[in-house]
């Protein structure tokens, strides 16, 4: 038993294994984004015009005049050389839910024999990746690779290792987009002139709207020897089998709790590192699984935002080995506890200093400028709560996949029916609106509590509730839905083109009224209630009903639920395949085309691509699990059968046959226990690989998706769950896996 190579993999594990962290002598304010290149030293290396012009385009969306690249990329090179920098790449987020980025040096020859450091204006604004060699859809084909990547000005440069990282979006030859970048910032354009259109109802002085996103990343530690000794960990993110630890997450002890010395080193080191790259991390925890944490940064614009949970995964992963550690960061890695998020906390901002979805100040001295600020805050939970319910089935889209529909519906995930939480106040607020009574909504109070030497807390205007997808949290929407593992941006293009498409409907319909009621005497100056007031409260009445059906506070993981949710209209589908299909609905296709977010042809191919995504998945998946089934499983129960068969046989040569009967009776049943279940998942791996094959020969990637989705998962649960029993059977000593309660508890 001593020499089971588990053993000594567990072993080695639970040792002890310092890591030196080293923690720079300056404050964080001193050392944030020690390696960008900021505004901070964009004044220092570039001339005082060309920086202007910079700050031009980064801040009010003019157009990079191509000519000042060259001056742009004099400086970031003299900044870059002087930081030990050797390379430059094209940073991009290709369809992949990861990033690309190809690596060229900083030298050409000199015509002398000789070679210089060089990097001129034309390398920076654009390169020429390989379109064909990333999920495309079908826009690229071998034969005609040709794709730019194009410098996002938007996004600073930034150094890791020696190597100059250049954010850019990702398009094919045709023009299409091949990433999440372009079809981001298309969104956030759209969703910002809209905004700042509607804006203008309420304040004069709004230029500009912009869009917040703060993410919140769950994720799992795990040894490295551990991980390393799991093949189905290692090839899929998941353990494929694994019977429940004894104990897990039910003692409630793991949240919030004391973060483990090796797992602290592990957060510090990231943090300075993220820090150094500006990455705004401020809070770190214990998550409720055990060896689940969870990392929060302050709110950014959604698009730096998306470009940094995608560094700082990358990052994660290269940090937790230095540590001894493995990150995972799929969904559900672990069966029977709780999968990992990444919580999407959005909002609009005006330049103005208001944020849209928060309540505005009330001023008893001036009932006017409450009723206004009261007319905003409603106008904007409102329509976008008329954004959700009308493309409730297309934000189930955007953030499903293969890994993330293990995790939806328990163990506090969202259930996969999109809804939105509001809390009693702000519920009752919409009802009494709905209804024609006046009213006004209440930011914050004070609660007193019985002990004198605790400060009153301060009670937010809404609950929370863990079961909605899309909740209200008092001044932002959490989209509780994405996964961990995924690029955030595809939830903030769907969501942020669908709330873009509510406004413009919206300013458009109120438009229309004020011009019918400005000739109205009742709705004139002066008399307290303007065309425009009764317009919006009039347009406002209409939506609070037609959206009405996506409001819901109570149990999403009830039956009941799913039950009234597709009586609402909802979408209730369980089939991820099926569920992409909402990207090419007349109704997402025409919002996506009329905001100019993605044309018809770019939604084709993401649903190619997240189509083909998923049948490979699982068919990695599937493969993983037949060979585990068949060269460790079953080998490993069969020796134990073995074992017992011959103490039966030696039973029978000591003891007399009754007694021998008797004294071997549970070995019995553990021989034929063992002979059965291994007999059916030797079936079952038959009937697994032979689903696959069939499917294989589906030529349409949607049927083929779908056929994985209902013959092949179903078979891969059956043979887990006969393995899990298998495991409780046969000797410890014997299995050759790592199990829960030795990859679940970091020492």
């Amino acid at each position: 038993m001593a020499n089971n190579l588990r053993f000594q993999v567990v072993e080695e594990a639970f040792k002890k294994h310092p890591v030196e962290v080293k923690v720079p002598a300056e404050r964080p304010s001193e050392f944030f984004g020690k390696y960008v290149f900021d505004r901070k030293k964009m004044y220092k290396y570039l001339p005082k015009d060309i920086y202007d012009k910079m700050i031009d385009v980064m801040d009010n969306g003019a157009r990079l005049d191509r000519s000042i690249a060259d001056a742009v990329a004099a400086g970031m090179k003299q900044w870059a050389l002087e930081m030990g920098v050797t390379h430059y790449t094209h940073w991009f987020q290709p369809l992949t839910e990861g990033t690309a980025e190809k690596h060229d040096a900083f030298v050409e020859h000199d015509g002398k024999g000789g070679m210089i450091e060089k990097f001129s204006g034309k390398l920076l604004v654009q390169q020429e990746p390989d379109a064909s060699s990333f999920p495309n859809g079908g826009i690229r084909n071998t034969f005609e690779a040709r794709g730019y990547s194009a410098w996002d000005p938007t996004s600073p440069v930034f150094i890791i290792d020696d190597t100059l990282c250049i954010p850019t979006i990702f398009i094919a030859y045709t023009g299409e987009a091949l990433d999440y970048k372009a079809p981001l910032l298309r969104a956030l354009h759209a969703v910002g002139n809209a905004a700042k259109d509607v804006c203008q109802y309420f304040y004069n002085d709004v230029t500009k709207v912009q869009v917040n996103l703060g993410w919140e990343q769950e994720y799992f530690l795990v040894d490295e020897g551990l991980y390393s000794a799991r093949p189905d960990l290692l090839m899929t993110g998941r353990t494929l089998m694994g019977h429940e630890s004894a104990k897990n997450q039910q003692m409630d002890d793991h949240y919030f709790g004391t973060i483990p010395d090796r797992v602290q080193a592990f957060m510090k080191d990231l943090e300075i590192q993220a820090l150094e790259l500006a990455i705004p991390v401020k809070t770190r925890h214990n998550e409720v699984a055990p060896n689940q944490f969870e990392l929060a940064p302050i709110f950014e614009e959604c698009n730096l935002a998306v470009d940094h949970n995608m560094l700082l995964m990358s990052l994660m992963k290269k940090v937790a080995r230095n540590h001894g550690f493995r990150v995972l960061l799929h969904e559900k890695p672990f069966d029977g506890i709780n999968g990992s998020g990444k919580h999407n906390n959005w909002s609009l901002s005006a330049d103005n200093g208001v944020l849209l979805h928060a309540p505005g100040k009330t001023d008893a001295s001036n009932p006017e400028a409450t009723a206004n600020e009261t007319l905003r805050f409603v106008t904007f939970i409102v329509e976008t709560l008329m954004a959700v319910y009308k493309h409730n089935g297309l934000l189930k889209a955007s953030i499903m996949s293969a890994t993330n529909a293990h995790r939806l519906g328990g163990n506090e995930a969202p259930p996969a029916i999109i809804s939105s939480f509001l809390g009693t106040q702000l519920t009752e607020l919409l009802d009494r609106i709905e209804r024609g009574e006046t009213s006004e909504v209440r930011g914050k109070k004070n609660m007193e509590i019985d002990i004198p030497q605790i400060p009153d807390l301060i009670i937010d205007n809404t609950d929370r509730n863990r079961t909605s997808p899309f909740a209200f949290t008092g001044n932002r929407f959490e989209f509780r839905a994405p996964g961990s593992s995924v690029n955030c941006a595809s939830a903030m293009i769907a969501l942020n083109a669908a709330m873009a498409e509510a406004l413009i409907s919206f300013k458009k319909r109120v438009d229309q009224r004020i011009s019918e009621y400005s000739e109205r005497p009742e709705y004139s100056e002066g008399t307290g209630h303007t065309a425009k007031f009764h317009a919006i409260v009039e347009v406002l009445r209409e939506d609070i009903k037609t959206c009405k059906p996506i409001r819901f506070d109570g149990n999403g993981y009830s039956e009941e639920w799913v039950k009234e949710a597709a009586r609402r209209g909802l979408d209730v589908e369980k089939s991820c395949p099926v569920i992409f299909e909402h990207y090419l609905d007349e109704s997402s296709v025409k919002m996506f085309e009329s905001t100019k977010v993605m044309n018809h042809k770019e939604l084709e191919a993401r649903n190619e691509v997240k189509w083909e995504m998923y049948v490979k998945t699982v068919q990695i998946e599937a493969r993983v699990l037949g060979d585990l089934a068949m060269n460790h499983i079953i080998p490993v129960s069969t020796h134990y059968q073995s074992q017992l068969i011959k103490n039966v046989q030696g039973m029978k040569d000591v003891f007399s046959a009754d007694k021998a009967d008797r004294l071997s009776a549970r070995n019995m049943k553990l021989i034929e226990e063992i002979a059965e279940r291994t007999e059916k998942i030797e079936q079952l791996v038959e009937d697994l690989t032979e689903a696959r094959r069939i499917a294989n020969r589906i030529q349409d990637i949607h049927q083929r998706a779908i056929a994985y989705h209902d013959t092949v998962c179903p078979h891969m649960e059956s043979i887990r769950s006969e393995i899990d029993k298998l495991e409780m059977i046969v000797e410890d000593g014997l299995w050759t896996l790592p199990k829960y309660r030795e990859l679940l508890f970091i020492r």
